[in-house]
């Protein structure tokens, strides 16, 4: 228990005393905005996705762009998130000579794997309409594109608040990773702190507690969400 309570002792000390708080704050800052930025990148790619892949498939371009969502959905779903960093960082940006910061690459690419994701969380929540909505929304004279946007994306979007829910917080959790490219995160600001004493323990317990309040505050707010929701449905 004395070992313990020395290694908390020489966290604290790096914590707050040499201000290791400093780097916990950056890497909690990047992680959050890396993840909600990467779920609303992902949600309009996904939505736009989910759109062209519900479409009739009666002429030629709508068979083109369900082929290239389906190749695009495929690409990301298929190769680890690591890999889709290093290959967009240390490939793929010298090749067309841009230069971006590592926590706006992250965003970039969390938000094309996410926007696969979501795509086929969309399609589904589409799916699970009543197709007499859109119906219904054609004969009063809405367009197709119009139907979709104002009558079934919202009450599809209702349909899969948990599970976008889920894939924030598997997003949030992603972003461990984006230390391959040298975007400091949480899993970065404690490993400085653990290689200050050598002792990663107490730093890594720590950092696992922050993940788990994070995970808890969202499952809070997304059951909020969906109370409200159900009390609008109710009205």
């Amino acid at each position: 228990m004395n070992g313990f309570s020395l290694k908390i002792e020489k966290f604290l000390e790096i914590l707050i005393e040499r201000g290791g708080y400093k780097e916990v704050v950056i890497g909690l800052q990047n992680t959050v905005i890396i993840a909600v930025a990467g779920l609303l990148i992902g949600i309009v790619i996904g939505t736009l996705i989910a759109t062209v892949r519900v479409l009739p498939k009666y002429k030629t371009l709508p068979k083109l762009l369900d082929g290239f969502c389906s190749f695009y959905v495929g690409l990301f779903r298929g190769t680890p998130m690591v890999v889709q960093l290093l290959v967009f960082y240390y490939v793929m940006l010298p090749i067309m000579g841009i230069k971006m910061s590592s926590v706006v690459v992250a965003i970039t690419v969390f938000g094309l794997n996410s926007g696969a994701y979501i795509s086929e969380i969309m399609r589904a929540g589409i799916l699970s309409v009543d197709p007499g909505q859109m119906e219904g929304a054609r004969s009063v004279g809405l367009s197709y594109a119009a139907a979709m946007t104002k009558i079934v994306i919202p009450q599809a979007i209702k349909n899969i608040l948990p599970t976008l829910g889920n894939e924030f917080i598997a997003l949030i959790k992603e972003t461990s990773v984006v230390s391959f490219v040298g975007a400091k995160d949480l899993y970065l600001a404690f490993q400085s702190i653990g290689s200050g004493t050598y002792e990663y323990m107490v730093p890594y317990l720590a950092m696992a507690i922050i993940y788990i309040v994070i995970v808890c505050l969202i499952t809070l707010g997304i059951k909020v969400m969906e109370r409200r929701l159900r009390k609008g449905d109710r009205k």
